[in-house]
């Protein structure tokens, strides 16, 4: 006898992420010139943090692997890459 299984198939309703209501300062002529645009500034500025939050987190990777890239490099310098002597071009 079979056990029964289940397959799981994708929700159709996708969830957006939970938000926080946040007060922010922003200078006035930036807001009206955004408005007069009909632009959603809710969503401009979760966007522009989500790419300053990706820069950020690039930045401070490489920061903290500063030391194991130049090593990597001085490396591959000095004794090449593992397989380069396969290579046929």
């Amino acid at each position: 006898m079979k056990a029964a299984t289940r397959s799981r198939k994708p929700s159709a309703v996708t969830r957006s992420p939970r938000k926080a209501p946040t007060n922010l300062s922003l200078r006035v002529d930036l807001v009206q010139r955004a408005r007069a645009l009909d632009l959603n500034l809710s969503e401009v500025v979760e966007h522009a943090l989500e790419d300053a939050i990706t820069a950020a987190e690039q930045a401070r990777w490489l920061a903290e692997n500063e030391q194991a890239i130049d090593y990597y490099n001085a490396f591959v310098e000095k004794h090449g890459v593992f397989g380069d002597e396969f290579l046929q071009f």
